[in-house]
Formats: C-alpha cells, structure tokens, sequence
C-alpha cells in the first residue's frame, strides 16, 4: 500500500514557476512509476508528466514539454514537480499517481495507476 500526499499548489503569476511535491508513504514506493495528472473545472484529468521508479525514464504531455520537469528522490520518497512559464491554462487541481513498475517503464494513462493523492490546486493569473 502507498499513500500519496501532494503540496506546493497555490497562486502563481503567468510566466512563474511553482515545484509540487508528491511525498509517499509505504515501502514499495521506489519500485513504483509515478505520474502527475491534471485537472482543470469542466475537463477530465489529463496526463502531464510520468516518470519510472529508476528516475531514468520521464514522458511528459506535448503542452507541458520544455515547461516542466518531472524527478524524483527515491531516498525522500518525494516526487517532484518544477513547473515553469506557468501560462493561465495550466490551471488545475495537480494529482500524483504511482503504481508497482518495472525500472525503466513510464506510464501516461490514468487507468494504469493504482494510488493515488487527494490532489493540489495550481492557479495561473494572466
């Protein structure tokens, strides 16, 4: 069992940065993928970013590329988030996601996650 905590959401001006955190519980969390997911009032949740529990392997969507990075710390349990140039579409409530993996698998569909948090609100004023 892993337990999944998100923080580092909050009020960002356009063109800001903001690093969400994902911090775990539970002893299987490296060997776990992990994904961060997004989800905007009225839209389904959306993938954003994902990386294998070796750290090695990231797959991020085409509108986060070259905005955000996704890493990890498996000696923190913590799953990390840099988000920068925020635009007003970035808007949303921010979910991490982990599921048991193999070292170098990423995974980019909601479906395929076992755990995940409660979620973390991300505000971009224009």
């Amino acid at each position: 069992q892993v337990q999944l905590v998100e923080s580092g959401g909050g009020l960002v001006q356009a063109g800001g940065s903001v690093r969400l955190s994902c911090a775990a519980s539970g002893r299987s969390f490296s060997s776990c993928a992990v994904g961060w997911f997004r989800q905007a009032p009225e839209k389904e949740r959306a993938f954003v970013a994902a990386v294998s529990w070796s750290g090695r392997n990231t797959n991020y969507a085409d509108s986060v590329k070259a905005r955000f990075i996704i890493s990890r710390d498996n000696a923190k349990n913590t799953v990390y988030l840099q988000m920068n140039s925020l635009k007003p579409e970035d808007t949303a409530v921010y979910y991490c996601a982990a599921t048991p993996a193999r070292s170098t698998t990423v995974f980019a569909g909601s479906g395929q996650y076992t755990y995940w948090g409660q979620g973390t609100q991300v505000t971009v004023s224009s």
